[in-house]
């Protein structure tokens, strides 16, 4: 029975990346920021909204696309982290047009969000038989943000979710850095796949080297005078080129073998 198949790529598995789980933080946070804030009719939520999904949905994409194509796989993690860019100008624009606080990156505010991943670790009485923070679902993972993201005041949503989309920013570009370079040292998907196929070709032509290697070194007896036999190539007859066993007698004794 054969070995089941092992991809050349890897692909899927984006639901455990913390790359994703943010988003998803980020997609949620902008859907209810823009229905509790925002005129319904404005354009600015459809852009919002459609922004915070892209980052997401761009994501989950790259990940199905990396079992075939590199490159496609990084154009999609690049299209997430521009639609992420765009989403953070609309927040900063919103602070910004209603003269609302925007919080510095190490204002306490800004620091109390990034320290929830460090603050759930610690509130761990044995890590061991605790959950990382990616193995939570969407649903306890947001109750961690809670605090900000379901505030009252729509700075302090705003903020949080700016916050978080530094963060996103952050994990993107170091996957899109890890893509890059994986690329340069391996090639793209059809590159690996013709190197795997030269690489199966040569272990069969080992195999059948060793194979006649070892034939070589037990060869059978002629069955007419019993001398050692060796390996011979019809040169002419109903099969030429193919091999034989012949009798190292020959041409006194003409004894011959199938292989």
């Amino acid at each position: 029975m054969s070995e089941p198949h092992k991809k050349l790529r890897p692909s899927g598995g984006y639901r455990s990346t913390a790359s994703f789980q943010t988003t998803t933080l980020i997609y949620d946070a902008t859907v209810w920021f823009c229905e509790k804030f925002l005129d319904s009719r404005s354009r600015t939520v459809d852009q919002m909204v459609q922004a915070a999904r892209s980052g997401r949905q761009n994501i989950a994409e790259g990940s199905r696309a990396a079992a075939t194509t590199s490159q496609t796989e990084l154009r999609l993690i690049n299209v997430a982290r521009a639609s992420l860019e765009e989403l953070l100008l609309d927040y900063e624009d919103y602070l910004r047009h209603r003269h609302l606080p925007q919080w510095t990156m190490n204002s306490p505010e800004a620091s109390a969000v990034r320290a929830v991943p460090r603050a759930f670790k610690k509130d761990q009485t044995d890590p061991s038989d605790q959950p990382n923070l990616t193995d939570l679902t969407d649903a306890q993972r947001w109750t961690l943000y809670s605090p900000w993201l379901e505030a009252a005041d729509p700075a302090t949503r705003a903020n949080a979710t700016i916050c978080l989309i530094h963060q996103a920013n952050f994990l993107l570009d170091r996957q899109i850095s890890a893509l890059e370079q994986a690329f340069i040292e391996g090639g793209g998907y059809s590159e690996q796949l013709a190197t795997e196929r030269l690489r199966h070709r040569r272990k069969d032509q080992t195999d059948r080297s060793d194979l006649t290697n070892q034939t070589d070194l037990q060869p059978p007896t002629c069955p007419q005078c019993n001398s050692f036999m060796a390996l011979r190539t019809a040169k002419a007859g109903k099969t030429p080129g193919s091999q034989f066993w012949g009798c190292t007698s020959y041409p006194e004794c003409k004894g011959t073998a199938k292989i």
